[in-house]
């Protein structure tokens, strides 16, 4: 949801669209400057999401963090970045931080997998007593990027817990696991994906789902969401993600794209509901009650 208009007009949208849960940007996700929280738009933020039962919350972190990079200023200017979101995120009451892993650029995997387990080491270090956890998001495998197979999160995890950082989470999401050569279409299939996500990470840290339909088909490694029902993940697999017993607890959230975003006036309100959002959520709701 959007924050135009400050952090708890998100959970004022997200509660007129009909939503349990959410997740936001704390900050800009392009841009690595942020502005300070004001203690009384926290307050809001979390007495809004009590008052109309919007929680749990969760954020995405920027996407220009990058802590497999090999530039040494780059990754020092992605783990002071990464900090800070985990600070903020901690200060508003979130149950987790959504983040890519990184990318190994001009190196490779082995070497790009150690950076980014140091970084979270480092960041993590002095954050051992946070509630918000960190969720290292299954990522679709374009370019350099890492995290796209569940050994590389799991050997990102377990070297990181191994040198003292506090447990980690992992988010899944369905465009990236089709994306990745994940398939989900069939009870078979699901059951294989699934068991391999558990050996190598577990389905104890999963804390996060993002719920997205895919505009290419299976192993494409390219990271185009769609509309549910609208794309190559197919119905069936959303109705086996939504009615597994094991995922009944975790939040799951749309990043389908939107297709309204101002009323008439040309300002967004607390109430603007994108009408897609509507549907993609009717639809959701509907594998679930057949």
């Amino acid at each position: 949801m959007s924050t135009t208009g400050g952090l708890p007009r998100a959970v004022e949208r997200a509660h007129a669209t009909g939503c349990k849960t959410l997740q936001i940007f704390t900050k800009s996700g392009r841009q690595w400057r942020a502005r300070p929280l004001p203690k009384p738009e926290i307050d809001k933020f979390r007495q809004l999401s009590a008052e109309l039962d919007v929680q749990p919350a969760i954020a995405h972190a920027s996407y220009l963090i990058n802590l497999g990079s090999p530039d040494n200023a780059l990754q020092d200017k992605s783990r002071n970045a990464l900090g800070e979101e985990l600070d903020r995120a901690e200060a508003l009451g979130l149950l987790g931080l959504v983040l890519h892993p990184g990318s190994y650029t001009t190196t490779s995997e082995e070497e790009g997998l150690a950076r980014i387990a140091e970084g979270i080491v480092a960041v993590l270090s002095g954050r051992q007593n946070y509630r918000t956890t960190l969720l290292l998001e299954h990522t679709a495998g374009q370019g350099t990027n890492l995290g796209y197979t569940f050994e590389q999160l799991g050997i990102i995890i377990t070297e990181a817990e191994r040198n003292s950082a506090p447990r980690i989470g992992a988010c899944l999401d369905t465009c990236h696991l089709l994306a990745a050569g994940y398939d989900l279409s069939s009870d078979a299939a699901y059951a294989k994906t699934m068991t391999e996500f558990d050996r190598h990470v577990g389905i104890d840290r999963l804390r996060a789902i993002h719920l997205n339909d895919s505009e290419h088909p299976l192993a494409s490694r390219k990271d185009r969401h769609a509309h549910i029902g609208r794309g190559h993940v197919g119905l069936s697999a959303f109705r086996r993600l939504l009615t597994d017993p094991r995922l009944q607890s975790i939040p799951m959230v749309l990043e389908t794209p939107k297709t309204q975003t101002k009323n008439p006036s040309g300002k967004m309100t607390a109430i603007d509901v994108d009408p897609m959002d509507l549907e993609n959520l009717r639809t959701l709701r509907e594998l679930l009650e057949t």
